[in-house]
């Protein structure tokens, strides 16, 4: 495939195909947006399509941000969820296992379209991964390029998801966003600033509304755990991280495995999406791994993001011990729960409340906090109160020394996932490879298949795939 340097892109017919069918949801999804009072946000958007049909292929369904705002369980979901692992675990899980060892292999990577400092592929035909090199503004152009269409939906969707927050929640989303924004900029590195303008410029969006998208994870606030030695089946470093977050908007539709080469600093992936330059779920070169879990705190924006916080992390640092110092150093935002991991086998578990005196409370493998049932030799974890946590330990406990992969993907599941379940991910630092699934459209992540990625395999992909389209 030839790729053409400079504004254009080289494209695969199936890629071409994707876009124009993308343009009848963008526009659908704008339409929707501005007849709600959200149209500023999309004023300078040319779409070309708008049949009335695809209306009603919004994909955002209202009802979905009961359990976002008001942070409530479907009980019953839960224990026909329990009761079926339970089955599955006293029964035997051989099956189990096998349908996860297959889902983990890679069948390799298909070009989609590339730009200079990008390369747009397909993993297994399905997964998206976009990968990126450079300075900050030639990959955030390369992004804008390479994924447009999706940056637009997801542009969309967030005006969407404003809509309906200020309608349940009687408030102005829009103008706490922007304060969100304004308040949280002061503390922001400046390269984040440039990719994001980059990319706005590639798109035709405001760089205001780019900012906004990164803005989003501040006003909604997932379950993670780090095993090493003891708790795994041949001593290697597993993490997991499950995000449960608003799967019923659609946000998976724009959903990539994206991977960074930044001048200067560390290379890096991240289980993200369309325009988002943060990152919630990441694991860098290094071997160093990320994920968060959001508590309360809206309001507190005098500080750096978490998205912003946990791309510094990686970018930045090549050890736990190294992030943890960055933390400390770093005035933050909310109240945010993170669990790290690294090649070496650290691992900690860590509440950062801003504005709070010290802001870090750092748990180690082997100790209890008192708000979590109980305390493994070679493990962290985080979870959320009640159901979900004594699941995960249960569950953790039951196998302890027998996890691997496999397992590791059956202890995620329901209730340890909630039905927000929108990706999870399950890191091995010392080989640096992911295996990651994202939501279907009417499922969890967790009941969905995972697919297997190598970050060193991403990088020398992308160096061959450039190094070709030079050649040419």
């Amino acid at each position: 495939m030839r790729a053409t340097w400079g504004g254009e892109t080289s494209e695969s017919k199936t890629a071409r195909r994707k876009r124009r069918a993308n343009r009848t949801a963008n526009a659908a999804l704008w339409a929707v947006a501005a007849a709600l009072g959200f149209g500023g946000w999309a004023a300078d958007v040319r779409l070309e399509a708008q049949e009335p049909a695809a209306r009603a292929e919004i994909g955002v369904d209202w009802n979905a941000f009961d359990e976002e705002l008001a942070f409530e369980e479907d009980v019953e979901s839960c224990e026909t969820s329990v009761n079926d692992n339970d089955d599955s675990n006293n029964n035997g899980n051989n099956g189990d296992n096998e349908k996860a060892e297959n889902a983990a292999a890679s069948t390799g990577l298909e070009v989609v379209a590339k730009t200079e400092n990008g390369v747009l592929a397909r993993l297994d035909g399905v997964r998206n991964v976009l990968i990126l090199s450079g300075t900050p503004a030639e990959m955030g152009a390369a992004h804008g390029r390479l994924f447009r269409d999706d940056v637009l939906e997801m542009n969309a969707r967030i005006a969407a998801v404003g809509v309906a927050a200020s309608l349940k929640l009687g408030e102005n989303f829009a103008a706490r966003i922007e304060e969100a924004t304004r308040r949280t900029a002061p503390f922001v590195p400046e390269r984040f600033f440039e990719e994001m303008d980059a990319t706005a410029a590639a798109t035709g969006l405001e760089p205001a509304q780019i900012r906004r998208i990164n803005s989003f994870p501040e006003l909604f606030h997932c379950s993670g755990v780090a095993l090493r030695g003891s708790a795994t089946v041949d001593g290697r470093v597993l993490h997991a991280r499950v995000l449960d977050y608003m799967r019923d908007v659609g946000l998976q539709n724009n959903a990539a495995l994206i991977v960074y080469r930044p001048t200067g600093r560390n290379a890096w992936l991240s289980v993200s999406y369309a325009g988002f330059v943060g990152t919630v779920t990441a694991m860098n070169e290094k071997g160093l791994a990320i994920g968060e879990m959001g508590g309360a705190g809206e309001g507190k924006w005098d500080g750096l993001p978490m998205a912003y916080l946990m791309r510094r992390v990686v970018e930045e640092c090549s050890t736990v011990d190294e992030a943890l110092a960055l933390m400390r150093s770093t005035p933050l935002t909310c109240d945010y729960y993170y669990v790290l991991s690294d090649a070496a086998g650290n691992m900690a578990a860590v509440e950062a409340i801003a504005e709070r005196d010290p802001v870090l409370r750092v748990m180690r493998p082997g100790e209890c906090d008192p708000r979590l049932p109980g305390a493994l030799d070679d493990c962290v974890y985080i979870s959320g109160p009640g159901e979900r946590a004594d699941t995960l330990f249960k569950r953790l406990n039951e196998n302890f020394g027998k996890i691997d992969v496999p397992t590791l993907i059956e202890i995620l599941k329901r209730p340890v996932s909630m039905k927000s379940n929108l990706h999870d991910a399950i890191f091995a630092p010392e080989t640096l490879d992911v295996w990651f699934a994202e939501a279907g459209a009417t499922t969890p992540a967790c009941d969905e298949k995972y697919y297997r990625a190598n970050l060193r395999e991403l990088l020398e992909f992308y160096d061959r795939e450039q190094s070709a389209a030079v050649e040419k």
